[in-house]
């Protein structure tokens, strides 16, 4: 049996395990003002188009349609299985489109599920369960597989300017005016599906130490997660701060936040995922 991994593009995943686990990944369409992009953009390009148009982006769920014209290649083969991990419903229906889609076509051989977060979150997740199903081709395993890591994935992040999640609808306003306190980085996170304020840290120096101490329960058997966007060095300054109290054994991860959720977080953010032990 062959398992097909698909998600949608509000999940990040550096691109060496897209290709090493033959990920498929439903582009999300962005929207700088007028100016519409049905599959996205790459990660430079819109950054740099953010930092030069002063727009905050707006983002459209991938409709049944999408997932329709992936899906309709794998139906009901006998020797593929199709996994489709998606944004939390809290978020985005983009689960009832995959289900829609999978429905119109009669598809058994299919499970959608949404994975309760986003971004890195939802990236280590399913680069955690590509691992185990190296190891283990039994569907039922897999699904639970699938929802203990999903119970136990954490995500922690400084954003730079809360503004972009106040616009999309992503954090309250209350919430929002933490971001306008001089020197103050707000710590957000994603608790039952939403994105919640969980702290706001006086400078950096405090900020990247409330990053670290919130993986002390961390699950070592599995990677750590570091994500960005558009701000690689403060990925760098803490593993280089931290990295003698880091455990040698355990893998370390680091990509991009792409346009979807660098349209809600804006840039500058930097952001870790790890599973609780």
């Amino acid at each position: 049996m062959k398992f097909k991994i698909v998600a949608d593009a509000s999940c990040d995943i550096p691109e060496v395990y897209k290709d090493k686990f033959d990920i498929t990944i439903i582009p999300i369409e962005v929207n700088f003002g007028e100016e519409s992009y049905p599959e996205g953009l790459d990660n430079r390009t819109f950054y740099e188009k953010m930092k030069s148009t002063g727009i905050i982006p707006k983002t459209a769920m991938p409709n049944a349609y999408k997932f329709e014209n992936f899906y309709k290649d794998y139906a009901n083969k006998e020797d593929v299985f199709v996994i489709t991990i998606v944004i939390s419903m809290e978020m985005s229906t983009t689960k009832v489109q995959a289900q829609m889609a999978a429905d119109a076509l009669g598809m058994k051989n299919v499970f959608i599920e949404e994975s309760a977060c986003t971004t890195v979150a939802q990236g280590a997740i399913i680069i955690e369960l590509c691992k185990f199903i190296e190891k283990c081709q039994d569907i039922e395993k897999i699904k639970e597989e699938f929802y203990r890591l999903r119970s136990k994935i954490k995500l922690c992040a400084v954003i730079n300017d809360l503004k972009y999640l106040k616009a999309s609808g992503r954090l309250s306003s209350a919430g929002a005016v933490i971001g306008s306190m001089l020197n103050v980085k707000p710590i957000v996170s994603i608790v039952d599906g939403k994105v919640v304020n969980i702290a706001k840290c006086m400078g950096t120096p405090k900020a990247d130490a409330f990053l670290f101490n919130s993986i002390k329960n961390m699950d070592t058997s599995h990677a750590l997660y570091f994500a960005h966007s558009d701000n690689l060095p403060a990925v760098n300054r803490i593993i280089g701060k931290y990295k003698d109290k880091f455990d040698p054994k355990q893998e370390i991860v680091i990509g991009e936040i792409g346009c979807v959720v660098g349209s809600h977080c804006g840039n500058g953010c930097y952001a870790i995922g790890y599973f609780e032990s």
